[in-house]
């Protein structure tokens, strides 16, 4: 196959093709070291902090697509075929502010001005989303972005005050949509991209199987999809990722289906492209979902890649696991599936041979008489990594506990199902004493570990106490006022 050997995307309104891209190299990097768009700025570098927040427009199956991303830890050569976005675009052509520019300047909602240009890109998302937002909307668009001088107050009043200063259909974004549309798809040449030096290897496939062979090419490479746990490994450790697989732009890997009884998500879909077909299938995962991370690390982060990973505090695999989900593993040609629980064996290690990767994850649908729930604990309620999160799943028939599925992160080395407490449950009673025991049971099934997010004692005691919720959040002669707005 003939292969391209330079990245090209649009940046702002200017074609760009650059070559020699290495692995490691980062949007942000490019953006101020070799454009000097200076606008966009660099705090966390681990995608928590919002300052490098840009807009990336990808082509998908719905049209062109414009969300909120971290620069800091998207690497360069993932936004081949996309048009970036720095804040520096939003001006006219008369250099008159952009409304969200007016509406932050109207509010007061800058102070030291630094993390302000991301602020006003994810609130620019927002508008062209939605142009009268609620506060909750705000809030959560804010997820990404920190403020440590002006406080939220004055930019939540901007936010949700923007249309007062301009409308999204006369924003130049969507003025010139059709036309930026067919500058994308004609970047789209269809050949492998195969480009930086030897150490350093940059590889978009051209498709699914392309992928699948490439990775019998290049069988220990590291596959990028998100970049939101790659890009921390080169930003704050330094390690090497060449030769490195991209994979965000395959349209095969990021379909979020219903397929009968079950729900198919491809591994490339991003938190973001599954979110509302979960919600809407799976109610108990909306405001699960809303707590990963921030909005930014939403829109990159797969839920292929937090399976892929097999981090033990990985927000999905607990949820998934107690769902019953499976997922496809593809070497070659060749499949198999199993059922995610048994995907993990140790820490750092999963059921994942050289040259195979995760294609799909399947997610069964509940029955009319099962209950679910999903719950995290986390020092920060929102965009926080989790000291303790658990996915619950029971079937309730006349009274009586059947089918019990009860799985912890970071209570082990994986994500890991409470098989005692599941043993206890299975046949009995719907009632307090029967999760009581289930929540003593707990101590058989972990001994979890003390680090900086927690003590093992706070851990069990948060997952004995989750498992109390689940009962009082589920018993209608209840009278405790646990029935909460907030997960």
């Amino acid at each position: 196959m003939t292969h391209r050997t330079e990245i090209r995307f649009v940046l702002n309104g200017r074609d760009i093709s650059v070559p020699d891209v290495a692995a490691d190299r980062t949007l942000l990097d490019f953006l101020r070291l070799d454009r000097r768009l200076t606008g966009t700025k660099e705090g966390c570098a681990e995608g928590d902090c919002g300052a490098c927040t840009v807009l990336v427009g990808r082509l998908t199956y719905a049209g062109l697509r414009y969300e909120p991303v971290n620069a800091c830890i998207r690497f360069l050569a993932s936004v081949d075929g996309c048009h970036v976005v720095t804040v520096e675009y939003l001006s006219g052509s008369d250099g008159r502010l952009h409304p969200v520019q007016q509406a932050m300047v109207e509010h007061h909602g800058s102070q030291c001005g630094f993390c302000t240009p991301g602020f006003v890109m994810s609130l620019y998302a927002l508008w062209m989303q939605t142009p009268e937002p609620s506060i909750s909307q705000v809030e959560t668009a804010l997820q990404g972005n920190l403020c440590r001088c002006t406080g939220y107050e004055p930019i939540i009043h901007a936010a949700v005050s923007i249309s007062r200063h301009g409308t999204p259909a006369a924003d130049h974004l969507n003025a010139e949509r059709d036309a930026m549309t067919a500058r994308l798809a004609a970047l789209r040449d269809g050949r492998r991209v195969v480009t930086g030096t030897s150490d350093a290897l940059s590889v978009l496939p051209a498709s699914v199987n392309d992928l699948a062979d490439c990775l019998l090419l290049y069988p220990d490479a590291t596959i990028v999809a998100g970049a939101t746990d790659v890009g921390l490994w080169v930003t704050k450790f330094l390690r090497k990722i060449g030769p490195a697989i991209f994979i965000g732009h395959l349209d095969e890997l990021k379909t979020a289906t219903r397929q009968g009884d079950a729900l198919l998500i491809g591994a490339g879909a991003s938190y973001t492209d599954c979110q509302q077909l979960l919600s809407g299938h799976l109610p108990h995962l909306a405001p699960y979902w809303d707590r990963i991370a921030g909005w930014q690390v939403r829109n990159m982060g797969t839920v292929g890649g937090n399976i892929a990973n097999g981090s033990p505090i990985g927000d999905t695999p607990p949820v998934l696991i107690a769902l019953g989900a499976e997922i496809t593993l593809r070497r070659g040609p060749d499949r198999r599936t199993l059922p995610l629980q048994d995907f993990f064996i140790d820490y750092g290690k999963q059921d994942r041979a050289a040259g195979e990767f995760v294609e799909t994850i399947r997610v069964p649908l509940p029955g009319e008489n099962d209950l679910n729930a999903a719950y995290k604990i986390s020092k920060r309620r929102d965009e926080d990594i989790s000291s303790v999160a658990v996915g619950i799943h029971i079937t309730v028939e006349n009274g009586i506990i059947s089918d019990p599925r009860i799985a912890f992160g970071g209570m082990a080395a994986t994500p890991k199902r409470a098989t005692t407490a599941e043993t206890i449950l299975n046949g009995a009673s719907f009632s307090r004493d029967s999760f009581e025991a289930a929540a003593r049971a707990l101590s058989d099934d972990f001994t979890p570990l003390t680090d900086w997010r927690a003590t093992s004692d706070y851990r069990m005691r948060s997952a004995q106490n989750l498992l109390r919720r689940f009962f009082l959040s589920h018993d209608a002669d209840t009278n405790a006022s646990v029935q909460l707005a907030i997960a």
